[in-house]
């Protein structure tokens, strides 16, 4: 497991408990919009873009992509990675 996917699940995590969520457990499988997922509304996910580009300095949906999933963010910044490698 690279160190990126933990702390991924970690932000999404603590974005869900601060929009006082049920408790939801995170997984790389989950779907970030809709309701079979964490149903992040347009505020949540104004929010996690934010988030990550504190914390790494980019995020995908500045960079013009639409992550479906938590796996597509973590992907996006092991790509970022390795590209810089």
């Amino acid at each position: 497991m690279n160190e990126i996917e933990p702390r991924i699940v970690t932000i999404v995590t603590e974005l869900l408990e601060r929009s006082d969520r049920e408790e939801t457990t995170v997984s790389l499988a989950a779907t970030l919009h809709g309701d079979d997922g964490l149903a992040l509304d347009s505020l949540e996910t104004a929010e996690l873009s934010a988030i990550l580009e504190d914390e790494f300095g980019n995020d995908p949906f500045g960079a013009g992509l639409l992550p479906e999933t938590v796996a597509d963010i973590v992907a996006f910044y092991a790509d970022a990675t390795a590209a810089s490698a």
